[in-house]
């Protein structure tokens, strides 16, 4: 890549395993990148890059885990949910973004070892809205993939697609997934907040009417991902995505007039947080 763009500022000079705890942040739809690499199996975005005019495609996964492939007719895949190398996810995906980049046709990216320091996604693609499509298996992977004369790709995606659970992006709120596995269904949703404020909003709601999103429902706790909160509810398992998106839209309302109105906790909120923290757990 042209060592002449602007990128926005970044710390170069910074130790490359030294763990960058929010990798996305100043990308545009940051919630859906950590609800893409997190909790969503099976889905894709276009992504628009600043100084090149290719077509790229972000995907949770890729045939045999994959960080990146260039299909016969050169449009170029980036996976998401990889192994990162060092300790910043976004310059791990950008420099697997690089070799898709200058590869050929038909060439998957197997590894990328340790990245010096270069480019990160924030660097690399323009401020285009991410535009998420949830797919029910991995069918996207076969047309132009790369050659699969040995049935690899094929065998993988069989394999991946028989572990996808039912997933369906909400139109109610950011980043808000609804599943079905385990008998439950289950919203699974990215809050767009700084951890801290967004604790004490769901504290603050937990007094004051409570967490659920309608008859049956009940908030079981949350992961940390990746400098988020993505709070997660268990709902019943008859219960269909379309049948809460009011009722998440009405507590995306709440949340955002408390987030409008900060202030200090009462004792029985500081209770209620306590409580939310003791039931986090956080992904790596």
């Amino acid at each position: 890549m042209s060592s002449r763009r602007k990128s926005r500022p970044r710390p170069a000079d910074r130790d490359d395993r030294r763990l960058v705890t929010r990798p996305f942040a100043g990308l545009p739809g940051e919630p859906d990148w950590v609800a893409l690499r997190e909790v969503v199996p099976a889905a894709t975005a276009p992504l628009k890059l600043r100084d090149d005019g290719r077509d790229v495609t972000l995907a949770t996964v890729l045939p045999l885990a994959w960080p990146a492939l260039v299909r016969a007719d050169g449009r170029v895949f980036l996976g998401l949910q990889v192994a990162t190398r060092s300790g910043d996810v976004s310059r791990d995906l950008g420099w697997a973004l690089e070799q898709a980049l200058a590869a050929d046709p038909g060439t998957s990216i197997s590894t990328v070892g340790l990245p010096g320091p270069g480019p990160r996604l924030q660097d690399l693609l323009s401020d285009e809205p991410l535009d998420v499509t949830v797919h029910d298996g991995f069918d996207f992977w076969v047309e132009g993939a790369v050659d699969d004369e040995d049935g690899e790709i094929a065998a993988s995606m069989e394999r991946a697609s028989a572990t996808v659970v039912p997933t369906v992006r909400l139109a109610s709120a950011p980043a808000a997934y609804w599943c079905r596995m385990r008998g439950r269904s289950h919203l699974r949703w990215a809050l767009p907040d700084d951890e801290e404020p967004a604790l004490d909003v769901l504290a603050r709601l937990a007094v004051d009417g409570g967490l659920a999103i309608g008859p049956d429902t009940k908030y079981v706790g949350a992961f940390r991902a990746h400098g988020l909160l993505v709070p997660v509810w268990d709902l019943p398992v008859e219960r269909e995505a379309a049948e809460i998106e009011e009722p998440v839209a009405a507590l995306r309302a709440r949340m955002d007039e408390a987030l409008a109105s900060p202030r200090a906790l009462t004792p029985e909120e500081r209770r209620a947080r306590a409580g939310l923290i003791s039931r986090q757990l956080t992904l790596r």
